[in-house]
């Protein structure tokens, strides 16, 4: 896109859309390219270097580079710069739209649910809820539910996921409206990990970083479990402690 003209129209036109409810920027190739590959609603993506974007594309994830094509524009520097003033080293910075909470309402509560939820109660840390999400995309876990005022699709969340929040089902809820099924929460008090079997439809509940799970929620438990750590360990980063919960319930199926 050179026509300045045209540049200003598409910036007006993103502000716009960022505005309104339910939308939230992709940050980077590999945000843009999960969220097309798992079928998000993209409205936008630019660069400032079309030729670029698509040979990444074709290099590291041809599945989406058609779509991609058919989607990018270019931007001259200064026009991408008003949309991201620190733009992504990869050079593309993208618009799109959350899935509405029914559709992850119904994925999070389907039954039998194929596997777990994975419970944050309460977090603080924005790359440590992104690195979760990442983490469940990963295990195939049915979702991530958040308690608490941290927005789980915060622009530095869904960086940290790399856009895999639209390959889960990823929602912030109330203790009251978690979805069923056995609460399995992670305490250091519980029974050593590698002694419990994790039911595919269990909900897999980690504290906040700092203070661990509440009173409210251990007293909910159907289990408490503990991953087990070396004497003078206080704890684990919580990413971590999810990913061994979870492979520790991947690790209890058939292949």
């Amino acid at each position: 896109m050179n026509d300045e003209a045209e540049a200003t129209g598409l910036v007006r036109s993103w502000r716009e859309s960022a505005a309104a409810p339910g939308t939230v920027v992709l940050d980077g190739f590999h945000a843009l390219k999960h969220a097309l590959r798992f079928g998000g609603d993209v409205r936008y993506a630019c660069t400032d270097d079309l030729a670029a974007l698509l040979r990444l594309a074709d290099e590291l994830a041809p599945d989406v580079a058609p779509a991609l094509a058919a989607l990018a524009v270019e931007l001259p520097g200064p026009a991408l710069r008003a949309l991201a003033p620190k733009p992504h080293p990869t050079g593309v910075v993208a618009l799109a739209v959350r899935p509405g909470p029914a559709a992850n309402l119904a994925a999070l509560s389907r039954s039998p649910r194929p596997a777990p939820v994975v419970l944050l109660e309460n977090p603080r840390n924005l790359g440590n809820v992104g690195a979760v999400i990442r983490l469940a995309a990963g295990f195939g876990a049915t979702g991530v539910v958040t308690t608490g005022d941290l927005d789980p699709w915060h622009p530095n969340v869904v960086r940290g996921s790399a856009g895999l929040h639209f390959a889960t089902a990823v929602e912030r809820l109330t203790l009251a409206e978690l979805p069923a099924g056995p609460l399995y929460v992670l305490d250091p008090e519980g029974a050593d990990i590698r002694s419990v079997t994790v039911p595919d439809d269990a909900l897999l509940a980690f504290g906040t970083e700092r203070h661990g799970v509440s009173e409210e929620l251990r007293g909910r438990a159907a289990r408490l479990v503990a991953v087990p750590m070396q004497p003078g360990v206080s704890s684990f980063n919580l990413a971590t402690s999810v990913a061994m919960g979870l492979f520790h319930w991947m690790s209890g199926r058939r292949p």
